[in-house]
């Protein structure tokens, strides 16, 4: 089994997005075997169709910057690369993200610009066996549960690759009490 730990990063602002539609803007993922070791990393950025310009809280938010997405491949070709990265066409990978919103950005974006969304379906929230794991209802996010778990916060917070990296080391240590 490869556990495909990922973050996105999308187009955001105060308030709703224009269009009703957040546009991935960052890929960052690691590649798990069953026993923990990982196998390879995979980080794109995502050139914006509907949205190319990012506002300034975006920006501000994530430290990704316009020269980053203007350079960036569309949406379709870097979703092909990550599939070619995950191995698609083995269907043994798990994709692992921490709660449900991730998922759901890749489904509309994939829908957006009309690909197939039946290879999300191996999907498993993170965060919600997490918290049952550790017996708890209140909810609490990535950057707390690293130092709950007495692990240091590495790379930037709201950076889909540091983000990937720090769900990596939670999914690693209960790598054996995940439900698939």
């Amino acid at each position: 089994m490869r556990y495909i730990i990922y973050d996105l990063e999308a187009t955001c602002w105060r308030g709703r997005p224009p269009h009703g539609i957040n546009e991935v803007i960052e890929i960052g993922a690691y590649k798990v075997n069953e026993y923990g070791e990982v196998l390879g990393m995979f980080n794109k950025f995502i050139k914006p169709m509907l949205n190319p310009v990012l506002s300034e809280f975006c920006k501000s938010l994530t430290s990704i910057s316009q020269d980053n997405v203007d350079k960036a491949k569309m949406y379709p070709k870097v979703i092909q690369e990550f599939q070619d990265f995950i191995n698609i066409d083995d269907d043994n990978y798990q994709l692992c993200a921490w709660g449900k919103f991730d998922v759901q950005l890749l489904r509309v974006n994939s829908v957006l610009h009309k690909m197939e969304i039946e290879w999300l379906e191996n999907n498993i929230n993170v965060k919600d066996q997490y918290h049952r794991i550790k017996g708890e209802h209140k909810l609490s996010g990535l950057k707390n549960t690293i130092k709950t778990e007495g692990m240091e916060f590495t790379g930037i917070q709201h950076r889909a690759i540091s983000d990937a990296e720090n769900l990596a080391k939670i999914f690693i240590k209960y790598i054996d009490e995940w439900v698939i």
